[in-house]
């Protein structure tokens, strides 16, 4: 039985990294602008474990919004021991955290192993020093190689962020950036376009037009590139798009960029529009069937169903199906005529 994976997260925003990224402003894009207290803390874990419906189950505590291991030790300490108790009882079995690849030692990665984490994930964001420099990111693409080994020689699974976008990125340093996640050993990562957010020195630069974002159509066309690369190498992807907080969605912080609260879908509508889009090549029939799996069924019909009316030039009638026996990202087809009863 596959047990299903849960991860209770944890904002502490702005707690500890004393850089100014360009497109960072921390509460604005997580949406948590208090830094959660004890009870607080110990409340949002017991709230998440009573919703979860699921008895077989694995679940996590992350600690995300800030640069946890940045923090000092002796509260990084506080926070993971708030989460023991429930390690000791068995409703959680691990704990993660994102932090900045130039606050990790060797010392800090020995009291994190003490504690029960078990993921570590760097915003490595890219890993190209252009870029990095440019973005103010105040560490170098060599010490996200040195911090990523660390981390991996303690036994820790490495997490590697992404960003695409950022001022002097391209597409061939994203597809370097994605590459390299890959061979240092990465295990999971997450995908995030580059948003000019209020406050920002992006913004300023944008409101100067010495800085221009990817447009929505660039950003999808370079995270399918991007997406396929990681999936064929066994790096899970967590997450396509920034987590949609309330700021964004009402637009009260996004001053420009490629947000969409249905990022991830756009992508993958493309990538099954490039794999279906041959269909239309076929031989003229009235009814195209288009077999794919459980999983994929949303994607391939696409976003607006836009993959289900390209067809229609063609067909008078196009319908997807769930066929169990496919797996992955591959379909079959079947062209029919109708049947007209009178």
């Amino acid at each position: 039985m596959t047990l299903k994976h849960y991860t209770i997260p944890v904002f502490i925003p702005e707690l500890a990294c004393p850089f100014q990224c360009v497109f960072c402003n921390q509460q604005k894009i997580s949406g948590h602008q208090n830094i959660p207290d004890e009870q607080e803390i110990r409340q949002t874990i017991t709230d998440h474990l009573n919703s979860f419906k699921h008895k077989e189950r694995t679940v996590e505590v992350g600690f995300f919004g800030g640069s946890f291991t940045g923090i000092p030790s002796d509260e990084q300490k506080h926070y993971l021991e708030i989460v023991q108790p429930f390690i000791k009882n068995g409703e959680v079995q691990a704990i993660r955290l994102s932090t900045r690849p130039d606050y990790i030692s060797e010392e800090i990665l020995n009291v994190l192993k003490k504690y029960g984490v078990s993921t570590v994930e760097l915003g490595a964001q890219s890993m190209d020093d252009d870029v990095l420099k440019k973005s103010f990111r105040g560490h170098t693409a060599r010490q996200t190689e040195q911090a990523s080994d660390m981390i991996r020689q303690h036994g820790f699974e490495l997490g590697l962020q992404m960003m695409i976008g950022l001022p002097g990125d391209t597409l061939e340093k994203a597809l370097y950036t994605a590459r390299k996640i890959i061979s240092l050993g990465a295990s999971n990562t997450r995908i995030y376009p580059a948003l000019v957010i209020k406050d920002t020195a992006m913004h300023k630069w944008f409101d100067e037009g010495t800085y221009t974002p990817l447009s929505m159509e660039e950003a999808v066309r370079w995270t399918k590139q991007i997406l396929p690369l990681f999936e064929d190498a066994g790096v899970t992807v967590l997450r396509v798009g920034l987590h949609p907080s309330e700021g964004l969605l009402s637009g009260d912080e996004l001053v420009a960029g490629p947000f969409h609260p249905s990022f991830k879908e756009l992508v993958l509508t493309e990538i099954w529009y490039d794999k279906l889009k041959p269909l239309t090549d076929e031989k003229k029939g009235e009814k195209l069937t288009v077999y794919v799996p459980k999983k994929e069924l949303s994607y391939a019909v696409g976003y607006e169903a836009k993959n289900k009316k390209m067809p229609l030039e063609k067909f008078r009638e196009v319908t997807f199906i769930i066929d169990s026996s496919i797996q992955e990202r591959n379909f079959k087809f079947s062209i029919s005529q109708l049947n007209n009863c009178k």
